[in-house]
């Protein structure tokens, strides 16, 4: 197949994203598609360019302001590059903003064009954690109690008790992420975040961080990424070499391990996603696992967490690349 391969963008997951490119296109051109790397914000790389654009190299931090700056204004106003029209699919290689919200997805759907992933309601419910935590109560899965901000340090207090995670409702890769210990430091976290929009505050759950991938409507393994029983799973855990050990699959009794698996089918089918996703958990001291949030559109690095949730099932990264691929071209929406 002719495959477009969309990444960067101007979201503050822009480095995550051009890091999950450069291990997607030359996977899928072992397998054996032509493939054209486009970068939404500034459009097609030629193959000459694409070892000094296409790097590896995510930074502790995410991008600021200013370093999206200029992404920004070539990005501003969604539309779809000129080198997508002739494509047989496009794989949507971006995290956040509008490549991971549903209006990507909905342009290409309008022209016509195959695309990996999720469609847009799917893409939208999953990325804005208000919405997709009420649909998870609603179908009866667990996952932390939460306020939206505002709410003041005595309402939280109240009904959430301390710790609280503070961060962004319509982020990923935990960007503005704080653990509040105090209410004295709620106030400041919760402006913090806000630089990236409406602020979700969650009940912190104490307890393990696991992972698990679904494939084509089918769980893959669980993980286990060792931290901190006390601590959260941070930007710079994710993407840090060696920051964190990742254990895949994790050690746990398999009573809690079919579990996971099944809550995470539940969780992909909630939110009406299609083809991959992949959701994570706090399993609690007690064994009972809560559903944290569901990603559409999860780092695919070969060493990110849903690769390696497939390569625990025996699903090799070139041969996950393709299978995205060739579900795409297979299940095109009318």
């Amino acid at each position: 197949m002719r495959v477009a391969v969309l990444f960067g963008g101007a979201s503050e997951e822009r480095d995550v994203s051009i890091a999950s490119a450069s291990q997607i296109i030359p996977a899928l051109r072992r397998r054996g598609h032509d493939v054209v790397a486009v970068d939404t914000a500034s459009g097609a790389i030629s193959p000459h360019d694409e070892s000094a654009r296409l790097t590896m190299s995510v930074g502790t931090t995410p991008p600021t302001g200013s370093d999206l700056s200029l992404a920004r204004r070539s990005d501003n106003a969604l539309r779809l590059p000129s080198e997508v029209a002739d494509v047989d699919v496009a794989f949507i290689a971006l995290h956040g903003g509008s490549g991971e919200d549903g209006r990507l997805q909905a342009l290409l759907e309008l022209a016509g064009i195959r695309y990996t992933g999720s469609g847009p309601l799917g893409s939208g419910l999953a990325l804005d954690k208000d919405v997709s935590k009420s649909l998870l109560r609603s179908a009866s899965i667990r996952t932390p109690d939460w306020l939206m901000a505002p709410a003041t340090a005595e309402e939280v207090a109240s009904v959430l008790g301390y710790p609280v995670i503070v961060k962004p409702a319509v982020q990923g890769s935990t960007v503005g992420l704080r653990i509040v210990r105090q209410p004295d430091d709620l106030a400041d976290a919760v402006l913090e975040a806000s630089a990236f929009g409406s602020v979700m505050i969650e009940a912190f759950i104490r307890g393990r961080e696991l992972t698990a991938g679904v494939l084509n409507d089918e769980p893959l393994a669980v993980g286990e990424i060792i931290i901190d029983p006390d601590e959260a799973f941070t930007y710079e855990d994710k993407y840090q070499l060696g920051a964190v050990r990742e254990t895949f699959p994790a050690d746990l009794p398999p009573a809690v391990t079919e579990s996971v698996r099944e809550i995470t089918l539940a969780t992909h089918r909630a939110l009406r996603l299609e083809s991959y996703s992949r959701t994570d958990f706090r399993l609690d001291e007690n064994g009972v696992a809560w559903v944290i949030e569901a990603n559409s559109l999860p780092g695919m690095t070969a060493t990110s967490l849903l690769p390696q949730s497939a390569a625990a099932v025996g699903i090799d990264y070139d041969e996950l690349c393709d299978r995205i691929c060739s579900h795409a071209a297979s299940s095109f929406r009318s």
